[in-house]
């Protein structure tokens, strides 16, 4: 961040510039997405603003990829960067709302078990020389950088937490606490936003778990390759 002064009108005008890089609206997301969370259940107008902060959230992710390619600052370390935001965001929203009771206490840890399993596969691939979604990284198939790496499989992804998380949020401000803003429903009308609910958060589970199949299977593969290599060359060594 800098100031530039330029003249304008024989006056001197005082600009802020901000170079903006994918790893600075990464962070940005992850402060905004703390936030938002930190508003939830202090009220229903606190739960609303969390809601429109969560939106911005999720836009920010789609922000950084498109400064990364625009600028062509798309790096191996700022990919992990961008997923570590990615876990800290889905992590910190599903532990919140398993917390309050609205969803499961299984769906936190599902989400921090399957990206804590393919980050180390990843990680162990990474020195092999199989970073990232190029032919040489860690997805040989086409169908798993389709389903990983490409532009409509993140973006269904990124709308479905964000459709989940304000879903969740809206449902804390209109129908949870002593000042939800909707009185006692009736018990169908309880059923039927809980069935959302229910919906949302394990449809987006399921893709969640779908995109990080391949990664599973591959990478485990890329790993046994990887040892038995490794063996080869040993034998090798030792008949010399």
């Amino acid at each position: 961040m800098h100031c530039v002064r330029r003249p304008e009108g024989g006056h001197h005008k005082m600009q802020l510039n901000v170079d903006w890089t994918p790893n600075k609206v990464t962070l940005m997301r992850v402060v905004v997405g703390f936030a938002a969370v930190s508003l939830f259940g202090r009220g229903p107008w606190a739960n609303f603003a969390a809601v429109v902060l969560t939106v911005a959230a999720i836009a920010l992710d789609a922000l950084d990829g498109h400064i990364a390619r625009k600028k062509k600052l798309a790096t191996a370390m700022g990919a992990q960067i961008d997923i570590l935001g990615d876990r800290m965001i889905e992590n910190v929203y599903f532990t919140y709302f398993a917390v309050v009771g609205i969803v499961s206490l299984w769906l936190p840890v599902f989400f921090f078990a399957r990206g804590a399993a393919t980050d180390f596969l990843r990680g162990l691939a990474t020195p092999a020389g199989h970073a990232g979604w190029s032919e040489n990284g860690i997805l040989q198939t086409w169908w798993g950088r389709v389903l990983v790496s490409s532009r409509w499989s993140r973006g269904v992804y990124a709308a479905m937490k964000c459709l989940c998380f304000c879903y969740l949020g809206v449902e804390l401000a209109l129908t949870r606490g002593p000042v939800a803003l909707l009185g006692n429903l009736t018990s169908d009308a309880q059923t039927m936003i809980r069935t959302g609910a229910n919906v949302l958060t394990w449809a987006t589970a399921g893709f969640c778990l779908v995109r990080g199949l391949p990664v599973l299977v591959e990478g485990w593969k890329c790993l046994a390759e990887g040892v038995i290599s490794r063996q080869g060359k040993r034998s090798v060594r030792e008949l010399a």
